[in-house]
Formats: C-alpha cells, sequence, structure tokens
C-alpha cells in the first residue's frame, strides 16, 4: 500500500483551533507531511469532484475531517471503489469531532500525527485488514439477503399451489421443481411467475 488519497478540507480544521496553535501544527502535522516523510506518495482533494478522480490510484483513504463529515464521504467514496478508509485524528479533527463519537462511521482505523513510521505502517497494514473483513461481511450479508427474498418467492408460491392444487407443501414444491427443471430455469424464477400471475388474476376480480 504505497498510494493514499487524503481527504481534508483545512479551513474547517483551522477553525476549531486558535490561530497560534493551527500555525504551530500546520505542515508537520499535516497527513501529506508526515505520510510523504515515510515514503508514502499522496493525493490529495478537498472536494468530491477531484477525490473520486483520485480514487482509481488510491490504495487507500485518509479523511482528515470532523466524524459527521467522515461518514458523508467514507459513503460517497466507497461507492466507487473499495479501499480502506481509515480517520487522521488531529487535535482540530479531534475537538470538532466529540458530538459524533456515538455515530456510525465507515472507517477501518485511525492515524495520528504522533504516530511513528511503524506504527503508522501497522496502522494501514491492520485497516486493510479490516477492509477486507468488512467487505467479506458485506458480500455474505447480500447473500443472504439474497437467499431469504428467493425463499419468500418460493414459499408465496407453494403457499398458492396448495390453494389451487389442493397438495401438501412437499408437493406443491415437487411442483415447483418440476416446472423449473421442465423450463430450464430456476426455481425462484418459476415461484416468481406463479406469484405474479396469480396476484394480476386477484387484482382483477
Amino acid at each position: 500500500m504505497r498510494s493514499l488519497l487524503v481527504v481534508e478540507q483545512r479551513a474547517a480544521i483551522r477553525g476549531a483551533l486558535h490561530d497560534s496553535q493551527f500555525e504551530e501544527l500546520s505542515k508537520q502535522q499535516t497527513p501529506k507531511y508526515r505520510l510523504e516523510s515515510y515514503g508514502y506518495q499522496v493525493l490529495r482533494a478537498g472536494d468530491e469532484q477531484k477525490a473520486e478522480v483520485q480514487m482509481g490510484s488510491a490504495d487507500a483513504v485518509i479523511l482528515h475531517l470532523p466524524l459527521n463529515e467522515v461518514k458523508m464521504w467514507g459513503v460517497r467514496l466507497l461507492k466507487h471503489k473499495t479501499v480502506p478508509m481509515l480517520w487522521w485524528c488531529s487535535a482540530g479533527a479531534a475537538s470538532m469531532s466529540a458530538a459524533f463519537c456515538e455515530d456510525e462511521v465507515p472507517v477501518d482505523g485511525i492515524l495520528t500525527p504522533s504516530m511513528g513510521e511503524q506504527e503508522l505502517h501497522w496502522a494501514l497494514h491492520f485497516g486493510s485488514k479490516q477492509c477486507f473483513e468488512r467487505l467479506q461481511w458485506m458480500n455474505e450479508k447480500k447473500q443472504l439477503e439474497g437467499r431469504l427474498e428467493e425463499r419468500k418467492w418460493i414459499d408465496m408460491a407453494k403457499g398458492i399451489l396448495c390453494k389451487i392444487k389442493n397438495i401438501s407443501e412437499a408437493e406443491a414444491y415437487d411442483v415447483l421443481r418440476k416446472q423449473a427443471m421442465n423450463e430450464r430455469k430456476r426455481m425462484v424464477d418459476v415461484a416468481t411467475s406463479i406469484v405474479k400471475v396469480y396476484q394480476i388474476l386477484q387484482d382483477q376480480k
């Protein structure tokens, strides 16, 4: 992981600090300075359009924003590409985030300006693992939701067949399975067709 996209709005972060504090921390504690000093290639974006363009080259995204904005940016950027999302917890970002500490934010880890090279490397490494696990969980959730949706259509179709043909659920299941084999379709597709036709006929009564 060598190319990192930093999304930050320095004006907003500056507003959380006194001018003297900001000037003191302004350069050496910025994500760009710290990450480049450790050999990472840093891409920067201050608006959504530029961030979307830079996403194609990024191995991870570093969000130097208050937590309420981290959520908004994370959701937007993850639509374009799944990469680790890490929050840069500077003094300014932290002081603006207290009210949002209980919010769900799509971050895989936290980086701070005080981290040394090895600490930052490991935080990025574990952030990458966390991102992979999150992606796996999302895929499993999607598959499970798909199976539940298929089960719903099949159960509805079985109920209709039981009612119309006066047969048991097991017999209705066999009817669906045989029809699917005859039509070379998935059972859920046959079931969906039966339910939709039945609903149309019911509406016309």
